[in-house]
């Protein structure tokens, strides 16, 4: 079921209505999780068996695991991990290793050739696998005690807000709220409803409406100019940014209105001044997942500085494959990997501080790393690294060809006006509108106003869904 689509409006008002006339906890965890159920099953329903699979081994593991001793606990993670990451590999990364195999195979020209499998990769599965991992690993190292009761347990890993797309939670930050009755709340309730129009607008009219440019662009990259591959890839480090932050902001707010706290996923990752300052920002639940889980279990920067660079760019090599079974989504990896490792305790702005544009320098620093992550995001976007690489030469060949993006001056400079305003709006937090019910009744309107009239609804699948 998509967020942007008649079908979730209806969904969640039924949903949320429903769960305030529950008055009790369980009641509560009983519908939210029979709703889960029914929104993943809305893409295709035999994959629930799937996910239903998973959650049993870790609600079993998790118990395993604090109940026995010594090697054997160890013995019930590693049955865990393996589980998981076994499905993963198997639905995402099966059919691209036997590829590279076949691809072998014709160099050799040995004649053989294995057969692909016909399979469709269960939406979100990545982002619920590594949630369940996160609560199998916890629940390990002591700091999270198991969770008995197995309805609480799937809700965790399947609460429909984050289910798809993150983001990739705790069991210390949900399973402690999912345990609480908490009453109606009208302060949470207009937090959340103004997160959610916000994600709203993000993704139909701004991220679907600058998708038309960049898929007219993308593919028709051989034929189009320098300007206008340029203007197709910083287009795209916006659509990526809004689709994707979109989508985390309707799922935190969807929650918010039942009284449910969400991590952050996003803090203005483009006015970071370095690209440690943009990892701090961009997708948190995801690079504090690989640096809890992957990076300080290598030994983090204890074993010395060599040690510290090859760690760090393992981990962002493997998060280039998580991404997706593709060499683009490795290269992608692999060049944040090489300059994180350079840059990696260096610059000031490790921490995602908001940037100052007064001072020229500053504003330097951010438009080129901007210009350095719209670079990368190429990588992302392309079929191929081929035609990443033949992308990225059209642009530094100043390549002459179309000027054409697919959208007219008028649409372009309407998308730049957007854009521009999306980042003013989210360097100001709207607090005095959701305090005031005045003021939250017009910014409400206004939003579902400019959804309305300049929205894209074409219902659009979010970009993050296909990992």
């Amino acid at each position: 079921m998509l967020f942007n689509s008649l079908q979730f409006l209806v969904f969640f008002l039924v949903v949320t209505l429903w769960f305030f006339r529950i008055k009790s906890q369980k009641g509560r965890i009983w519908l939210l999780l029979l709703a889960s159920c029914y929104f993943y099953m809305a893409f295709i329903p035999v994959y629930v068996i799937i996910l239903g699979g998973t959650i049993v081994i870790d609600y079993i593991a998790g118990i395993q695991i604090a109940k026995k001793r010594g090697k054997s606990r160890k013995v019930w993670l590693i049955a865990s991990i393996i589980a998981n990451v076994g499905i993963l590999a198997f639905f995402k990364y099966f059919n691209f290793f036997i590829s590279n195999i076949n691809d072998s195979f014709k160099l050799l020209h040995t004649g053989r050739d294995i057969p692909l499998l016909h399979i469709i990769l269960p939406i979100g599965l990545s982002f619920h696998t590594f949630q369940a991992m996160s609560y199998t690993i916890e629940v390990y190292r002591g700091k999270q005690p198991p969770e008995h009761n197995f309805v609480t347990y799937a809700l965790y890993v399947m609460f429909y807000p984050q289910l798809v797309a993150g983001p990739i939670e705790r069991p210390q930050n949900v399973l402690p709220q999912l345990h609480e009755y908490r009453p109606y709340n009208w302060d949470n309730v207009k937090e959340g409803l103004a997160r959610m129009l916000w994600g709203f607008f993000k993704k139909v009219v701004i991220a679907d409406r600058l998708a038309m440019a960049v898929d007219y662009v993308f593919g028709r990259y051989e034929h189009a100019s320098a300007l206008a591959l340029f203007i197709g890839a910083v287009l795209y480090s916006f659509q990526i940014y809004c689709d994707f932050s979109g989508y985390s902001d309707i799922g935190i707010g969807a929650a918010r209105v039942m009284n449910i706290k969400l991590m952050e996923n996003f803090n203005q990752p483009y006015i970071a001044r370095n690209i440690t300052g943009f990892w701090a920002c961009w997708h948190i639940s995801l690079s504090t997942w690989f640096r809890d889980y992957v990076y300080i279990p290598l030994g983090g920067n204890r074993k010395g500085e060599a040690r510290r660079k090859r760690n760090i760019f393992i981990t962002f090599l493997l998060s280039g494959l998580w991404h997706g079974a593709n060499w683009t989504f490795i290269a992608w990896g692999a060049l944040h990997g090489t300059l994180v490792t350079f840059f990696h305790g260096r610059a000031k702005d490790t921490k995602g501080e908001k940037s100052r544009f007064h001072r020229p320098k500053v504003l330097l620093f951010v438009v080129a790393n901007f210009l350095l992550v719209t670079l990368f995001w190429i990588f992302f976007r392309a079929e191929n690294v081929h035609k990443a690489l033949s992308y990225i030469g059209g642009i530094f060949s100043l390549k002459q060809g179309s000027n054409r993006i697919g959208l007219n001056a008028t649409e372009l400079i309407f998308s730049l006006v957007l854009i521009v305003a999306m980042m003013w709006r989210e360097n100001r937090r709207p607090g005095h509108f959701i305090r005031s019910n005045k003021l939250f009744g017009w910014y409400v309107t206004a939003i579902v106003a400019v959804c309305y009239f300049f929205g894209v609804f074409s219902e659009n699948q979010f970009i993050y869904f296909q990992f």
